[in-house]
């Protein structure tokens, strides 16, 4: 049995960048890639960085708390741009009720949709006293806007279909469309983009049980039939509608969604291969209070609408970001930058303790000290036991620069301590925040087309989306779908759970001899 890296031995030098290229020869090299930027259209001294919550719950569908309630915490939690997305449940409005009977009926009967269905009126006053009026201005969008003067957007026709279906979850916007019969993924990703929508695959870990793999090396392992399935699935999906602009691939605290940025790099080395590029967001999923501020996305807008917004989804002028994380191989990498660059810190000790214990857990799952079924469940977070951020300041990205005459790419960062750089679903390097910049010729051996990076600090983590190389020379010169694929529709969640299965009954035994 393979044993786990310890945290605690890892290298210092692995958070170090240093080059595969050396001197002369990468010098030789300047100007060779072409490098597409999807912040090329940002002015970063103009643009504003709204914090955006694209998925959340409300005692509508399964949420434990009423809508009013749930944007009080969004309020509280610094958003300003919220959308409700209840199950099989278009939101039209925040001021009156506007259940979807069939939905809310059947949730209540399972008691999943419990208490009063408090909205917000045309104005009221929160629990906490924030004072507020609700309308829609004159651009047709509605907003929140309390007695400080922010404002609120309500982010239009938000919902998460296939209600029905068994967690083919695709969350939409701008589209009103809704089908609570027995759907599949492409149902609802069809549905939205004939209506002119914007749609995105939520936590694909939940579909294909990735969520309960415990090592990265197997989760979407494309040596792997089922999983290989899955890739070309999404990849197929996302390939013929442009408007379904790729996955959720951290909410919710992250336990199921630990593995998803390995599928995300995944459609990435397919898609970049081909001159395209595949998006991600963050959200949190919310069906409690207290989960509100997991994850969320930032978006890069000159203002504050729903246009402004669809726009930025569509071109990938947005980050996705999070005050969680499950990976741990992502956790042992960024605690030995931490030990690197800043000493044995109290963050540091605290990203590190969480490695740690995650390490026991899947030593004690594989040894059958717990249940074989049994998931890590054990998540990085900078929130406290209610859901609150301690935190003075999350990390932000404030601007990047891209300069194709020497390849060079930098993110610029404010209360963050480590930015890593990632090409092909590997680490290319880690750099101490300030000093944040890659020369892609020192990785030419080991580039693939595409790089992304990610900002670490205090406060949680800020992911780009993917600077492609090369892409006008790449484009159309391959298939985001590899071999022979044909999709089962409705009925290929069973793939998932005789994976998932296998790998439990394997683990079983093992533990029996």
């Amino acid at each position: 049995m393979k044993k786990l890296r310890s945290a605690l031995a890892v290298a210092l030098s692995a958070g170090m960048c240093l080059p595969f290229a050396f001197g002369a020869a990468a010098s030789a090299n300047d100007g060779a890639y072409e490098i597409t930027n999807p912040y090329e259209n940002i002015n970063w001294e103009t643009v504003n960085t709204y914090k955006t919550a694209l998925h959340t719950h409300t005692n509508a569908s399964d949420g434990d708390d009423s809508l009013k309630a749930s944007v009080e915490r969004h309020v509280e939690a610094g958003f300003d741009i919220v959308s409700t997305t209840d199950h099989g449940t278009v939101n039209y409005s925040w001021a009156a009720p506007n259940p979807n009977k069939l939905i809310h009926g059947v949730m209540s009967l399972v008691g999943k949709s419990e208490g009063e269905l408090l909205y917000l009126g045309k104005e009221g006053t929160f629990d906490n006293g924030t004072a507020y009026t609700y309308g829609t201005a004159d651009n047709g969008d509605d907003y929140l806007t309390l007695d400080s003067g922010k404002k609120i957007l309500r982010v239009p026709f938000g919902i998460e279909n296939n209600a029905v279906s068994v967690n083919a979850h695709v969350n939409s916007w701008f589209a009103d469309y809704v089908d609570n019969t027995i759907t599949t993924y492409e149902d609802a990703v069809k549905g939205v983009h004939n209506l002119g929508g914007v749609s995105v695959i939520n936590h694909p870990g939940e579909y294909t049980k990735a969520r309960y793999e415990l090592r990265s090396e197997d989760a979407y392992n494309e040596k792997n039939a089922t999983y290989n399935y899955y890739i070309n699935k999404f990849a197929s999906l996302i390939d013929r509608y442009d408007t379904c602009i790729g996955i959720d691939m951290n909410s919710k605290g992250d336990n199921r969604t630990r593995f998803d940025r390995i599928l995300w790099d995944n459609l990435l080395i397919r898609f970049s291969a081909n001159g395209e590029n595949v998006y991600a967001i963050a959200s949190s999923d919310a069906h409690q209070l207290s989960v509100i501020d997991t994850g969320y996305t930032l978006a890069l807008m000159e203002e504050q609408t729903s246009a402004a917004l669809k726009n930025a989804l569509l071109n990938g002028e947005f980050f996705a970001a999070s005050h969680c994380l499950g990976n741990y191989d992502e956790l042992v990498d960024i605690a030995a930058a931490l030990k690197d660059f800043y000493g044995e810190t109290e963050l540091y000790n605290k990203v590190n303790s969480t490695a740690l214990s995650m390490a026991a857990k899947i030593e004690g799952i594989e040894n059958g000290e717990y249940d074989a079924d049994e998931s890590i469940g054990i998540t990085y977070s900078t929130l406290d036991d209610n859901g609150y951020n301690p935190c003075e300041a999350d990390p932000r990205i404030t601007s990047i620069e891209v300069n194709e005459q020497t390849d060079e790419i930098t993110v610029n960062t404010a209360d963050a301590l480590i930015v890593r750089f990632i090409s092909n679903g590997e680490l290319l390097c880690t750099k101490k925040a300030g000093d944040a910049t890659i020369d892609l010729n020192d990785y030419e051996d080991v580039l693939g087309n595409y790089v992304r990076a990610e900002v670490f600090g205090e406060g949680g983590i800020v992911y780009t989306q993917a600077f492609l190389l090369n892409a006008d020379s790449l484009s159309g010169s391959s298939s985001p779908v590899e071999g022979k694929y044909f999709d089962l529709g409705v009925l290929d969640f069973l793939f998932a759970e005789f994976n998932n299965w296998y790998a439990i009954i394997l683990r079983f035994f093992a533990n029996l001899f």
